[in-house]
């Protein structure tokens, strides 16, 4: 069990959530200092285990990435995580034969996971704070989480590895181009789906913004057969998924993306944590809630994903 484990664990059988919300809306910072167990290193205090799950969910909903990629939780100081690369040696053979072995060394690649900081400072009026009525948790739960989880979104596509994660669409480290075009077209659509292989085809979805979107969703071919169905949201049986952190159509962009996201892995390094900021914002007569997260994500197959690039002249 790791620190940040045994600190929830403790934090779920105490009073932990009480004093937490209450030095957080009744501004009562001597009752929310001194209960320390839940205080990280940069001086925040993580939220209570409850209050968290219920950010994760409302997190995951209002992201693009989260439902498509793989996430998980790696709160240890220094993380290192191994993926395999190649295939399984699989083969058939006779009874008493042979059985052929993978090895296990090459087989495995070391990625070293950062621990990139996200924050933002979320500010409410006093007299709101104030209100008996008013539902402070509730409130941040959902802000901090809806603003979160598009600033996430647009880390995994555009980041670009320093201090930030490493998004799809970054030169080194990002999804590999599938297909090249000067003028975005039906075939280049096709193209771009058979450029991935069809082992990665299978659980493979589309990403792309609204107003790709709707170019797409205008393409016929040569027979007047529409690219996309309309009934079911998908182009060739593949679901679409829409970003609009991804970038329009255009010269030196990468408008679509096709591929297995399961492959881009989100490495949850801290929970959120938050701590109010009174003195800065008080002549307004406002509190502002300071909340931080760190984490960091790669793509460990940059095969597994294709994107179409526009350039200026493609013979």
């Amino acid at each position: 069990m790791n620190t940040f484990e045994s600190r929830k664990l403790t934090m779920e059988y105490s009073n932990y959530a009480e004093n937490y919300w209450k030095g957080l809306q009744q501004r009562n910072e001597e009752t929310f200092e001194s209960f320390v167990k839940g205080r990280t290193a940069s001086g925040l205090f993580l939220m209570p285990p409850q209050s968290e799950k219920e950010y994760c969910k409302e997190r995951r909903n209002a992201s693009v990435f989260r439902k498509i990629a793989t996430s998980m939780s790696a709160y240890d100081n220094d993380y290192s995580m191994f993926a395999v690369d190649g295939y399984d040696n699989i083969s058939w053979v006779p009874e008493g034969g042979t059985i052929p072995v993978l090895n296990g060394v090459d087989s495995f690649t070391k990625y070293t996971i950062g621990n990139h900081k996200l924050a933002t400072i979320l500010r409410v009026h006093d007299d709101t704070i104030a209100d008996s009525q008013f539902d402070l948790e509730g409130y941040l739960v959902k802000r901090f989480a809806k603003s979160f989880a598009k600033a996430e979104d647009d880390a995994f596509i555009n980041g670009t590895g320093i201090e930030m994660p490493t998004g799809i669409l970054n030169g080194t480290g990002g999804a590999e181009v599938g297909v090249t075009t000067g003028s975005l077209t039906y075939d280049d659509v096709i193209r771009l789906f058979f450029s991935v292989d069809p082992d990665y085809r299978g659980n493979g979805v589309w990403l792309m913004n609204d107003a790709t979107a709707l170019v797409l969703r205008t393409m016929k071919d040569e027979n007047g057969n529409h690219l996309w169905n309309h009934a079911n949201d998908t182009i060739l049986s593949k679901p679409v998924y829409i970003c609009n952190a991804m970038p329009d159509i255009g010269v030196g962009e990468k408008p679509i993306a096709f591929g297995d996201f399961s492959y881009y892995w989100i490495v949850d390094r801290e929970p959120i944590s938050i701590r109010s900021i009174r003195e800065l914002y008080q002549r307004y007569q406002q509190t502002g809630y300071l909340a931080t997260e760190y984490m960091d994500a790669k793509l460990i197959r940059p095969e597994a994903i294709k994107v179409i690039k526009i350039e200026d002249s493609v013979e």
